[in-house]
C-alpha cells in the first residue's frame, strides 16, 4: 500500500493513491462527517446530552416493554394454571361434570382423555372438538390450533396432566391476552410519543443552560479580541459567582495586568534607551566630523580621545541593556549553589580600589547565599560604584547575617547627600538620575541600580534605600544559603 503525504497537509491520507474511487469516497465521507459533527461547544454539549438521553431512553423503553410483556403473560398464565389445577383436582377425585364453571379471567376449560375424547368442557366451547396442537408446533404454550374452538386466537393456554380413576386426563385452560396486548400497545404508543418530547425538552434545556453558562465566555472572548496593543488597560468582565468561568476571567485580567505592565515598561525602556543613545551618538558623530575636518593633529588627537571615551560609554550602555534584556526574559538560570557573600564583596572592593574615596569593609565571614557568583559580583560592583559617585569622603560596606528572618545582608553606605523618601523608589527605575547633570559628567547611565535590583530579585531578594543618620544607605537582602561548596 502506498500512502502519499504532502508537507502542507496535517496528516497522511490513509486511502491508496492508486484507487481514485476510494479516495473520492473517503473524502466525501470526511466531508459529511465534518458537516454532521457540531462545531460549537454549545452544539456539541447539546448533541452529547441528547445522544446519551436517547440511548438511555431507548434502553429503558425496551426494558420496560420487555418487563411488561413478561409480567402480563406471567399473570395470565398464573390465572389459567389456577383454573387448570382446580379442574385437575376434581378429575383426580372423580368429581368431573360435563360442564365446568369458569373462574374470573379464564376464557375456556377443556378436559381430554388419553384417546383424545372430550370428557368435560366449559359452557362456551361445549360440543367443540378436542384442542389439538398446530401442524408445526412452535415453542411456548400458545402453539395450539384454537380455530376449532371458536375462541380468540391470541390466548395463553396452560396444560395440566392429572390422574383420574379411569386413567390420565389432560386439562387445558385458556386466558385471553387481549388486555395484555392493549396494555403493551398503550405503553408502546406512550413511549413513542413521550420519548421524542422528552428528548426535545432535554435538547432545549441543554441548549439554553449551555448558552447561559457560555455567555460570559463569549463576553470574555469578545473583550479580549477587542483589546489591541494600545488598549491593554482594558479588562474582561468578571461574572458573579465562584465557578471556573470566574476563575478564568480573573486569570485573564491578571495576565492582562502583566502584559500592560510589561508593555508600558517596554515602551518606556525603548524611549529611554533611544534618548540615552541619541546624545552620545550625536556627540561622537560631531567629534569625528570635526576631527576629520580639523587640520591641527593635536586637536584631532584630543577629539579622537574624546570619541573613544564616548565609544566606551556606548559599549557600557549596550552591555547594560543586553543584561537587562536577559534578566527580563528570564534567560539567567535560577541559582542553586551557596556562595560566600563576604568573599564576593571583598574581591569586588579590592578590584575597584579606593579611588576616588576610601572604602571601609565590615565583613562577617561565612555569610552564605544561594546565588550566581558572576551576577552577585555585578550587584556589589554597581552598589559600590554608585556610592563612589555620590560620596563626599568615605564609604562603608557591611556584610552580615540577620537571624530574624534568616537573611544575608549587604549594606553600602556613603556620606554623600541623603535620598528623600519620595525618591527612594524612583531611583531604581531605569535611566533615572536624581542629579542628571552630575551623573552624566561621571559617566553614569542610570542603569546601575535597576540592574542591581533585578539581580537581587532574581536571587529571591531585594534592594532598597534604608534610613541612616546621614548620607545614603543601600541594603540588599537575600535568603540565607546552605553550606559553602
Amino acid at each position: 500500500m502506498t500512502i502519499r503525504s504532502d508537507p502542507g497537509e496535517p496528516a497522511a491520507d490513509p486511502v491508496p493513491s492508486r484507487s481514485p474511487l476510494l479516495r473520492l469516497a473517503w473524502h466525501r465521507a470526511r466531508t459529511v462527517r465534518a458537516r454532521l459533527v457540531p462545531g460549537s461547544v454549545r452544539a456539541r454539549a447539546t448533541f452529547a446530552a441528547c445522544s446519551v438521553v436517547a440511548v438511555a431512553l431507548t434502553g429503558a423503553s425496551l426494558a420496560l416493554l420487555g418487563l411488561l410483556h413478561t409480567d402480563l403473560r406471567a399473570t395470565a398464565e398464573q390465572g389459567a394454571r389456577e383454573q387448570a389445577e382446580a379442574v385437575a383436582r376434581l378429575a383426580a377425585d372423580g368429581q368431573l361434570t360435563r360442564l365446568l364453571p369458569l373462574t374470573h379471567g379464564t376464557d375456556f376449560v377443556q378436559v381430554v382423555d388419553a384417546s383424545g375424547r372430550v370428557l368435560a368442557t366449559s359452557q362456551n366451547i361445549a360440543g367443540r372438538p378436542a384442542l389439538a396442537p398446530r401442524a408445526a408446533p412452535g415453542p411456548g404454550p400458545a402453539a395450539w390450533d384454537l380455530r376449532p374452538l371458536g375462541v380468540e386466537l391470541h390466548q395463553q393456554v396452560t396444560t395440566v396432566v392429572a390422574t383420574a380413576p379411569d386413567g390420565q386426563v389432560v386439562v387445558h385452560a385458556g386466558v385471553s391476552l387481549r388486555a395484555a396486548d392493549a396494555a403493551e400497545s398503550t405503553t408502546a404508543f406512550t413511549l413513542v410519543l413521550g420519548c421524542p418530547l422528552l428528548l426535545l425538552t432535554v435538547a432545549f434545556v441543554t441548549w439554553r443552560v449551555t448558552g447561559r453558562a457560555l455567555r460570559p465566555v463569549e463576553a470574555i472572548r469578545a473583550q479580549v479580541a477587542a483589546i489591541g496593543e494600545q488598549a491593554l488597560h482594558h479588562r474582561v468582565p468578571i461574572p458573579r459567582g465562584n465557578d471556573e468561568i470566574v476563575r478564568l476571567a480573573t486569570t485573564m485580567n491578571a495576565m492582562l495586568d502583566r502584559l500592560d505592565v510589561a508593555g508600558r515598561r517596554q515602551r518606556q525602556f525603548i524611549a529611554d534607551a533611544s534618548h540615552e543613545l541619541r546624545s552620545p551618538i550625536a556627540v561622537l558623530r560631531t567629534q569625528l566630523e570635526v576631527a576629520l575636518a580639523h587640520p591641527d593633529p593635536e586637536v584631532r588627537t584630543d577629539l579622537l580621545e574624546g570619541a573613544l571615551e564616548d565609544t566606551d560609554r556606548l559599549q557600557s550602555l549596550a552591555a547594560d541593556l543586553l543584561l537587562l534584556a536577559r534578566l527580563d526574559a528570564g534567560a539567567v538560570e535560577r541559582p542553586t549553589r551557596p556562595v560566600d557573600l563576604a568573599e564576593i564583596v571583598r574581591g569586588t572592593v579590592l578590584s575597584l580600589g579606593n579611588e576616588p574615596h576610601r572604602v571601609t569593609l565590615d565583613l562577617q565571614e561565612e555569610v552564605l547565599v544561594l546565588g550566581n557568583r558572576q551576577w552577585l559580583v555585578r550587584l556589589a560592583t554597581n552598589l559600590v560604584v554608585n556610592a563612589q559617585r555620590h560620596a563626599r569622603h568615605t564609604i562603608t560596606v557591611r556584610v552580615y547575617a540577620d537571624a530574624d528572618p534568616r537573611t544575608s545582608v549587604l549594606e553600602v553606605h556613603n556620606d554623600g547627600p541623603a535620598i528623600r523618601p519620595s525618591d527612594r523608589h524612583r531611583i531604581f527605575e531605569r535611566f533615572t538620575r536624581l542629579d542628571d547633570a552630575r551623573s552624566r559628567d561621571h559617566g553614569g547611565t542610570g542603569l546601575g541600580l535597576p540592574i542591581a535590583l533585578d539581580i537581587a530579585q532574581h536571587h529571591g531578594g531585594t534592594v532598597a534605600v534604608v534610613d541612616s543618620p546621614r548620607g545614603a544607605t543601600f541594603q540588599a537582602r537575600f535568603p540565607a544559603g546552605g553550606h559553602a561548596v
